[in-house]
């Protein structure tokens, strides 16, 4: 097992810590954005499981006090998928967890077996305790939140007019316990539009209605951070960063309160919303990690530079030839499948036909791509006979022989990993950017349709496709 990975009961895989996904839980089967889970993406999952850290981490067996007559068990496949205690049905893919009674037919899901049965006690006996009260068409508002209560279910004291959201309960208890405030308590209060309206430090958006408030350091965080906050450390495309909560001037961007900056690069910041959007950000959680060292391909033989023993081809070792002393067109790089001839230097095997660009035999271990937020593996040719070693390429669908970066079910081929943004194109005059979202594009050089993986020009209408965009120089 994986060091950075955990073996809990409640899957079959190893899972790793992630900070941030935007996802449906498989624990409770609730999706959204969430801050602090686990996931797994193992191949025999066939997809990548998301989970809660508090659900991941949920024990085995419990005694709850809504069925106080038997322990109940953590099961995956009840024979119902309704919750007793909150009535609601729960169906993903491979369906989500229940806390079950097998002598009684008695359901809880997760999410409710971590709730008080009495979320709020009022100090005074005399008042009526709150009560389960099931989906109705209320338009009363929750005491946290602010918002409707129709049609969920809640916890609610209608003789005095008090409601609140099952998720709200526990609230007050995370406002005393947060790391990015510790020195004073954040009071509950409200926000109206206006000059003195206030901003949450952590994602930015401006407050109107339920904040939580230091008037002492003038911070403030919305409700949504107080319920998922960041993680204290994340790692977008090369280094790691840490959240800051202070004052950073950044050229071109407006001031940064809650912000991540770079522990090698300070004068590097990045919006805490920006660092850990899906489609820069692989949802690892870095925090006491130390930085990788970066892996080489190869190991230099020898005193002289010249000679190498590549991962690709251990069994011998490799020569450099400055000069090119390979004509024959027919000859193709193992990496790029691109001939040999007027390339440049070469690296060649001393024993058997076996050839690499200089540039493709320091191809880099590992890179992030802008196509896709995951850590991309370089590998060599695999399998046996000529079909083991074909794969398609992601973004720019051609099939491939060559050397492959892999991030779980997807490859590039070593031409379009190296795209990066701003992408220089020498058929047009303005950088060009990576077009995150599906849309039908036509490519202004071949004219073809394109549906997905598109090189895009923020100042015109000019768009390429990965193919035209990697083809080789003339």
């Amino acid at each position: 097992m994986d060091a950075s990975s955990t073996k809990l009961p409640i899957h079959e895989h190893p899972l790793f810590s992630s900070a941030r996904f935007h996802s449906r839980c498989q624990g409770c089967g609730k999706w959204g954005d969430y801050y602090g889970g686990y996931l797994c993406n193992d191949s025999e999952c066939g997809r990548i499981v998301m989970f809660h850290k508090e659900c991941a981490e949920s024990p085995l067996e419990i005694n709850h006090p809504s069925h106080p007559e038997h322990p109940l068990i953590l099961t995956e496949t009840p024979p119902r998928f309704k919750c007793d205690l909150c009535g609601k049905y729960l169906f993903v893919q491979c369906f989500p967890y229940f806390y079950h009674c097998s002598i009684c037919d008695f359901n809880v899901d997760t999410s409710c077996a971590r709730k008080p049965p009495l979320p709020l006690h009022h100090p005074d006996p005399q008042e009526p305790p709150f009560v389960l009260i099931k989906e109705n068409q209320s338009q009363e508002r929750c005491r946290v939140c602010e918002q409707s209560v129709c049609g969920k279910y809640h916890y609610g004291r209608p003789s005095c007019d008090e409601y609140v959201h099952l998720e709200c309960v526990d609230v007050a208890e995370k406002v005393k316990h947060l790391p990015f405030h510790p020195d004073h308590p954040l009071e509950y209060t409200t926000s109206t539009y206006g000059e003195d309206q206030k901003s949450c430090v952590l994602c930015g958006v401006t407050l109107e209605g339920v904040l939580y408030h230091c008037s002492t350091c003038d911070f403030s965080m919305c409700l949504g951070c107080v319920i998922t906050p960041p993680p204290l450390t994340t790692e977008a495309l090369i280094h790691v960063f840490h959240v800051v909560l202070r004052s950073i001037e950044v050229v071109l961007i407006y001031q940064l309160h809650g912000a991540y900056s770079c522990s090698i690069c300070p004068t590097y910041a990045v919006h805490s919303k920006c660092a850990t959007t899906i489609k820069v950000w692989d949802g690892i959680n870095l925090e006491g990690v130390p930085e990788e060292i970066e892996e080489l391909p190869f190991k230099v033989v020898g005193d002289d530079n010249m000679k190498i023993n590549h991962f690709s081809h251990e069994e011998h070792n490799l020569r450099l030839t400055s000069e090119n002393v390979i004509s024959d067109e027919t000859t193709l790089c193992a990496a790029c499948v691109y001939p040999l001839s007027d390339s440049g230097p070469i690296y060649s095997c001393v024993e058997c036909d076996y050839f690499l660009h200089e540039k493709c035999a320091n191809l880099p271990m590992k890179i992030r791509h802008v196509s896709y937020s995951g850590q991309f593996v370089l590998h060599a040719r695999g399998g046996q006979g000529p079909e083991g070693d074909l794969f398609d390429c992601l973004v720019c669908e051609k099939t491939s022989t060559g050397f492959r970066y892999t991030y779980d079910v997807f490859n590039l081929d070593v031409h379009c990993s190296s795209v990066s943004e701003p992408f220089v194109y020498e058929g047009h005059l303005h950088p060009l950017y990576y077009e995150h979202e599906a849309s039908i594009t036509t490519c202004d050089t071949c004219q073809n349709t394109v549906f997905y993986h598109v090189l895009k020009c923020d100042v015109c209408e000019f768009s390429v496709d990965f193919s035209c965009a990697t083809l080789p120089k003339a």
